[in-house]
């Protein structure tokens, strides 16, 4: 990496974080890449509710036609390139930032937002859940109340907001969801708490196994003590784990800190951290990305006729 880039800006992540750095530096003249390994808004797709984003969106693949919809229009006025390729590492040295994809292309810019977001945890990625046989299983943000309306106990492995979220986008829902989770969410739970339709259970390990018409669960208290149940089905809702890139500095959630990583390159959105992890929060700390590049004039080539 020895020669200044004539991009000043890579985007890695065609989300809501990655399309809204797009945006905002096209509003400001900046030259932009973004890099994207499937769609824009790819995991948009398999959201099934909204219910607390502006703009009137009540489901995923929405947000995700109008994200693709602006970013067509970036790419109709030459404002950026869309690159199709999944990036493998990044990296920055004194003069530009380097972006590596799988089939050997070498990216470079003045400097990169990493906004590759989040993926879904598996039951393998759960440590204190055991359940042979039983993998992998449906989350429960992706299931329609229609599919569980002949269930009677539902168990649910982990209490991560898109609980609420589904509770929320459909009141109408006449469940009963056991909800099994960790100390670590109870955080999370305040805002399902007095919703008639949840029962939590904090568990320190649990086990379930397939019975027939159904499972069975051995759930184990703080005290010691196991809580022995059937249930018709279980739901996956344990949260996620960060998609990051190598050479990015990661914390032991695996989590990348902002401040952790080379001036040149930004950490945005849902990479930064689990609590944090809103659809309008990813959106603004793209927009922040952007900016910082922007006005900070030591990382971008000088520009004849640029306001500050």
């Amino acid at each position: 990496m020895n020669a200044p880039s004539q991009t000043d800006l890579l985007i890695v992540g065609g989300g809501p974080a990655g399309v809204s750095a797009a945006l905002t530096a096209a509003s400001l003249g900046m030259r932009t890449t973004l890099v994207e390994a499937e769609r824009i808004g790819s995991k948009l797709y398999a959201i099934g509710a909204l219910d607390n984003l502006a703009g009137g969106w009540t489901n995923g693949p929405q947000l995700a036609e109008a994200l693709t919809a602006d970013m067509e229009r970036l790419e109709a006025t030459g404002a950026c390139t869309v690159v199709l390729g999944r990036a493998v590492s990044v990296g920055a040295d004194e003069q530009e930032a380097q972006v590596l994809l799988a089939d050997g292309r070498d990216l470079r810019a003045a400097a990169v937002v990493v906004a590759t977001g989040v993926s879904t945890m598996g039951i393998a990625d759960v440590d204190w859940v055991d359940a042979p046989g039983l993998s992998p299983l449906a989350p429960l943000w992706r299931t329609m109340p229609k599919a569980l309306q002949e269930c009677g106990r539902i168990v649910v492995v982990g209490a991560d907001r898109p609980l609420g979220t589904w509770l929320r986008a459909h009141p109408e829902a006449d469940v009963s969801l056991h909800v099994l989770h960790p100390e670590s969410d109870r955080y999370k739970t305040e805002e399902v708490a007095d919703d008639p339709r949840v029962h939590l259970e904090e568990t320190t390990h649990a086990t379930v196994v397939p019975i027939p018409g159904g499972v069975r669960v051995a759930a184990q208290r703080a005290d010691g003590r196991v809580h022995t149940f059937a249930a018709d089905v279980v739901l996956m809702n344990a949260g996620s784990k960060p998609a990051g890139l190598a050479g990015l500095y990661s914390d032991t959630d695996g989590y990348c800190p902002a401040d952790a990583q080379d001036r040149r390159i930004m950490i945005a959105g849902d990479l930064k951290s689990a609590r944090m992890q809103r659809i309008a929060i990813a959106m603004g700390d793209g927009q922040r990305c952007a900016l910082m590049p922007y006005y900070e004039r030591a990382l971008l080539p000088s520009r004849e006729g640029t306001d500050s």
